[in-house]
């Protein structure tokens, strides 16, 4: 199940920064810190069994998604897939209208995620993303309206 955490504890936190250190290995993951600066004046939703989690941000009628993770072993699943169509559903109930995001071109499990999800191309950011030993990679920016429910 997933749930909107609107004052996760710090036990939580913790575990949301393991799984993001996780997910996005070798780069350096957030903290739990950085996770709580974000999540308070966004959105914050985890699968109840710390799994997977959602971050997005939120400015007048528009939301970005600045990040979804899923732990290795529950990924393939369906899992990502849920988590983001409740991320964009509690995005519409907040009253955005456009949803923005950004992946690594090389992510091409989230890219095809997204594109799953009716999630579209809208730009690229070159050499954006530092890969360990140097290498650059563009970020693809990606965006989808969200009508009112």
């Amino acid at each position: 199940m997933i749930a909107r955490r609107a004052a996760p504890s710090a036990a939580h936190l913790e575990t949301l920064a393991r799984l993001h250190e996780e997910a996005f290995a070798p780069e350096r993951g957030w903290s739990a810190g950085e996770i709580a600066a974000l999540a308070e004046g966004g959105l914050l939703l985890s699968a109840e069994d710390g799994s997977a989690f959602a971050l997005l941000s939120r400015a007048a009628d528009e939301a970005e998604l600045l990040t979804i993770a899923v732990a290795a072993g529950a990924r393939r699943r369906g899992l990502g897939a849920r988590l983001l169509a409740a991320a964009e559903a509690a995005a519409r109930a907040e009253g955005a209208r456009l949803l923005h995001l950004e992946v690594a071109e090389d992510n091409e499990a989230a890219r095809r995620l997204y594109a799953a999800a009716g999630w579209e191309e809208a730009g690229r950011r070159p050499r954006y993303y530092l890969r360990p030993g140097g290498a650059r990679i563009d970020a693809i920016l990606m965006r989808k309206a969200a009508p009112a429910p």
